[in-house]
């Protein structure tokens, strides 16, 4: 998180250790026995932010969906409050000092053309079935405290 946050100085950090990272946030917050909704304080935040989960959903689909080419859309914590954002290829909301992020969706053709084709929102329907809200609820526990 520290090399990513100074990344400016070395295009290399940005570029790979961005994917590095980016991917890791990915995969290791999907589990086969995932979807649902969340529970606990990050369904308290969900809803104190954006109304409801439904409406986080949206919102969140809303940003994947307009991420103009490759990327990513996040769900992260910015002053204590949750906050959505999305990045272009391996940029993330450290980079910037945005948010922290709790969870990323790789919107990169290669993460859904296979499968899905043109299908981006196809694909995002989809992945809310392998959220593992377990680790985010976990990821939002640590930024929060």
């Amino acid at each position: 998180e520290e090399l990513l946050s100074n990344h400016h100085s070395i295009a290399a950090v940005r570029n790979n250790g961005g994917g590095w990272w980016n991917h890791c946030q990915f995969w290791e917050a999907m589990s086969p026995t995932g979807g649902g909704s969340p529970s606990g304080a990050l369904a308290t935040a969900i809803d104190a932010s954006f109304g409801t989960f439904d409406e986080f959903k949206t919102a969140f689909q809303n940003a994947a969906m307009t991420r103009f080419g490759s990327g990513w859309a996040w769900l992260g914590i910015r002053d204590g409050e949750l906050c959505i954002c999305s990045s272009p290829n391996q940029d993330n909301p450290l980079m910037d000092g945005y948010c922290d992020p709790i969870l990323g969706l790789d919107v990169w053709e290669h993460a859904y053309y296979k499968k899905y084709g043109p299908g981006r929102a196809t694909y995002i329907e989809a992945w809310w079935n392998v959220v593992d809200w377990d680790e985010v609820s976990r990821r939002h526990a640590m930024v929060s405290d």
